[in-house]
């Protein structure tokens, strides 16, 4: 840690961000930039609510039984998958880059190259791709809360500012179904 970082700024930040929420661990394409804007917030309730419908169909397919229909919408559902998720690799190869991320509906920290720029109590929008095979992307407005500089870039601790109550819902259910899955390939193991 660097000597002008307070250690108790930091844990601060994190139970700030943290301490009541669901968290999830993840790595993510994400970007932060310094501004002011207050996102796409619409935007991002209409990707996250999408989002979520496709997963609620999904698992109320495979309840159903017509025969061969879930076999053959199962194989249809994994070559969708396939698909989705090599256009989303290619649209993306050069615009987010993939960071670990420790997201909650407060905010998320994030490990950054040191020339973002980004002082304590500064304004940004922070840019994640919230699904690997969709290359949209949500903007969330954000404040650093806390930052600490390391051999590897800057640690930054980013509380979402002025987000409208129905896209910090939309947030609370994708984080659940995030740290759904991973507790789910954690028990495949």
């Amino acid at each position: 840690m660097s000597p002008d970082v307070d250690p108790a700024q930091v844990d601060e930040a994190d139970a700030h961000l943290f301490g009541d929420s669901l968290t999830c661990d993840i790595e993510l394409p994400v970007a932060v930039e310094p501004s002011a804007s207050r996102g796409r917030q619409a935007q991002a309730i209409a990707l996250l609510s999408g989002l979520a419908h496709i997963e609620d169909l999904r698992k109320d397919d495979g309840g159903e039984e017509h025969g061969d229909l879930p076999l053959l919408a199962q194989r249809m559902d994994a070559k969708l998958d396939l698909i989705l998720g090599l256009i989303g690799r290619l649209a993306r190869t050069h615009d987010l880059p993939e960071q670990p991320v420790r997201w909650s509906r407060a905010g998320l920290r994030v490990d950054l190259d040191p020339t973002v720029g980004l002082a304590q109590r500064g304004r940004a929008i922070v840019r994640l791709q919230p699904a690997d095979w969709l290359p949209d992307h949500l903007e969330l407005p954000a404040q650093v809360i806390a930052r600490r500089e390391g051999a590897h870039g800057t640690r930054m601790w980013l509380a979402f500012v002025d987000l409208r109550p129905d896209l910090v819902e939309a947030l609370d259910r994708h984080l659940f179904r995030l740290h759904r899955r991973a507790v789910a390939e954690q028990r495949r193991r």
